[in-house]
């Protein structure tokens, strides 16, 4: 497709005909595979440093598992997100090398190469309210891993009872960026981020009874947060926050 400009351009700088800084603009700008229905970016990492992530939802397995098998052939790593059991099916099979995570509705497969965790870096901590927030938690964590970030858990550490968060504050002072992952009224990210100094990336879910409208309470609640330091992703948004986690720990 476009790897003879590619082969041409490293030449160029090999040559000295091309600097580097101009090759890698052009790299950037390089174009996308186009399946027909969808137009896959390979040089998102190039631009990004991870690659085109794929939201399943609303697309049918077939169509997963041809985007799955396109950004395969770069030797890149897959992250597919809300992806549901039958779409999972379908790329284990095309790519048994796949991992599912079901709780998390998430598909991975590694990159030919990854990265090594680099521990110097330190680690996200996740924490989630309640057991019924767990899905869009894995979501956060499972992306954060994803991208190369090391991820530690506490559950079920919602402020009904608060002494269950209290006792892990260790973890809290050593982490290096913090989710906190809440439904209903959503006061965990205000507490956490009252108790430590780095950055609280708060995730509000669409659990809660009818006054908490689908995920609308606790947004407020983060939003209109008093402690320093709180960002906002949007309802049940666990990708976007893992993301973001690891570009901050990276």
């Amino acid at each position: 497709m476009y790897e003879p400009r590619i082969r041409a351009l490293l030449e160029s700088v090999r040559t000295g005909a091309t600097d580097v800084d101009a090759a890698v603009k052009e790299l950037r700008d390089l174009p996308y595979e186009d399946l027909g229905f969808a137009k896959v970016d390979h040089h998102r990492t190039l631009r990004q440093g991870f690659p085109e992530v794929i939201f399943c939802q609303g697309k049918t397995p077939e169509q997963v598992v041809r985007i799955v098998e396109s950004l395969r052939k770069r030797g890149v790593a897959v992250l597919a997100t809300r992806a549901d059991a039958e779409a999972a099916r379908a790329v284990l099979q095309a790519l048994p090398e796949a991992t599912y995570h079901e709780t998390a509705r998430v598909i991975t497969v590694p990159a030919d190469d990854p990265p090594a965790l680099c521990e110097d870096r330190g680690f996200i901590l996740l924490c989630c309210a309640g057991t019924a927030d767990l899905p869009v938690a894995e979501e956060a964590a499972v992306t954060a891993e994803a991208a190369g970030a090391r991820v530690e858990r506490l559950y079920d550490v919602g402020v009904a009872g608060i002494h269950r968060l209290l006792v892990h504050r260790d973890a809290l002072e050593r982490a290096t960026v913090i989710i906190v992952v809440a439904g209903m009224e959503g006061a965990l990210a205000s507490v956490v981020g009252g108790l430590v100094d780095k950055p609280v990336i708060a995730v509000p879910t669409s659990v809660g009874y009818g006054a908490s409208f689908n995920g609308l309470a606790p947004l407020l609640t983060m939003l209109n947060s008093c402690a320093s330091g709180v960002v906002v992703v949007n309802i049940d948004n666990g990708f976007g926050a893992g993301y973001f986690a690891a570009m901050l720990a990276r």
